[in-house]
């Protein structure tokens, strides 16, 4: 799966969306892709097609419409959309799917608008839209929803919220309160990562309990974003794999479909970012020698990605323990593969694990602080 920001973002070298000029322009007359759609985002996206032995999935996403769309006429800060152009930022994704389809490049889902809580607080100083609940629920309703099931890209997903596990209650449950007719548009849940360690995992499945035909999917993480950590990027940071390790079997027990990083890669420094929001990244580019560096996080993603294939069903594992002894963190699926995956995370000190399915069995040997895949062939012989 693949990530794609319509327009700019805090990692482009400046901030930009479709359609600046003319302002007021409701009709969008000027809607057109840019440089960096042409000369970096699209050739990189058809590069992952020809090198993916997998069909890609794309979820497009908005950081900011052009500032003339806001009530604040600015790409940061606090801000909603001016009323006048409900439409227009419905026509604006539109259009957006529009000119991906032309180049050859099908968008799969589209979220409604990167972390809109950060927009609406001013809590971050990147390009954001601030929304409401019950005026998200709204904007669904009677402008988003309609122009794209009414279109030629009536089959898109729609997700909504794509903020913090903390707020999903309010972008969902609390907006369909007040919109119920937005559900009828509405197919997933997009979560970010960056709550997750005051947040209780249980919101996942609570949020929607009443609604379990709404796939929730993680759309963003990243290590070293918060103000107080003193190294934004950490070679070789074994603790960053770990978190995204921990993140990631939490979520897929949560029923979360699917897991996903921010960047495939940075500098060494943790960017370019215009809005000096340097991070870590599981890939790290020196340009002066034409190198990259594969750091843990990277690695720790490939114990799921690359044996958990699409299609895959978690299922139940049932643990026995020792007295007090502590388990280890573990996720189980049956594969389109008819196979058994079982990912574990050792946290503790070293033991002896003891696997059975079936007539099957092992006993894996785990050291401390390490991750381990196992897989089982699901057939009598």
């Amino acid at each position: 799966m693949i990530r794609v920001p319509i327009g700019g973002t805090d990692f482009s070298t400046h901030p930009y969306a479709y359609n600046e000029i003319p302002e007021n322009d409701a009709k969008l007359s000027n809607f057109s892709l840019t440089f960096e759609d042409y000369e970096f985002k699209i050739p990189l996206i058809k590069k992952a097609f020809e090198a993916s032995k997998s069909p890609i999935h794309l979820i497009a996403t908005t950081w900011s419409p052009p500032p003339w769309m806001k009530t604040n006429r600015a790409y940061t800060g606090v801000s909603h959309l001016k009323t006048e152009f409900y439409q227009t930022y419905a026509d604006y994704h539109y259009k957006f799917l529009e000119k991906y389809a032309e180049v050859g490049v099908p968008i799969w889902a589209i979220t409604t608008t990167n972390e809109p809580i950060s927009g609406a607080l001013g809590v971050n100083a990147f390009n954001t839209l601030g929304w409401t609940a019950s005026a998200m629920g709204k904007w669904i309703s009677e402008n988003l929803g309609p122009t794209i099931r009414n279109s030629t890209f009536k089959n898109l997903k729609i997700l909504v919220a794509d903020d913090q596990r903390i707020v999903l209650p309010y972008y969902f449950n609390i907006m369909l309160n007040e919109h119920p007719n937005a559900l009828q548009y509405i197919d997933g849940i997009a979560v970010h990562y960056y709550s997750d360690f005051i947040t209780p995992a249980i919101i996942l499945t609570e949020v929607n309990k009443n609604y379990p035909h709404i796939f929730i999917i993680a759309t963003e993480a990243c290590e070293g974003s918060f103000k107080w950590e003193r190294e934004r990027v950490s070679f070789g940071s074994w603790q960053r794999g770990r978190n995204y390790i921990n993140d990631i079997i939490e979520d897929l027990n949560h029923n979360v479909v699917g897991w996903m990083d921010w960047n495939i890669c940075l500098n060494q420094q943790g960017g370019p970012t215009w809005a000096e929001n340097n991070v870590d990244s599981p890939i790290l580019v020196n340009a002066v020698k034409d190198e990259f560096y594969k750091q843990p996080m990277f690695y720790a993603m490939g114990h799921f990605s690359k044996f958990i294939p699409r299609g895959s069903r978690r299922i139940k594992v049932t643990e026995k323990k020792f007295f007090f002894e502590k388990s280890v963190e573990n996720v189980a699926f049956l594969t389109p593969n008819n196979t058994i995956v079982v990912v574990m995370y050792n946290d503790g000190h070293e033991k002896n694990v003891w696997i059975k399915f079936q007539d099957k069995q092992a006993v894996i040997k785990m050291t401390e602080k390490s991750i381990t895949t196992i897989i089982f062939s699901n057939s009598a012989n």
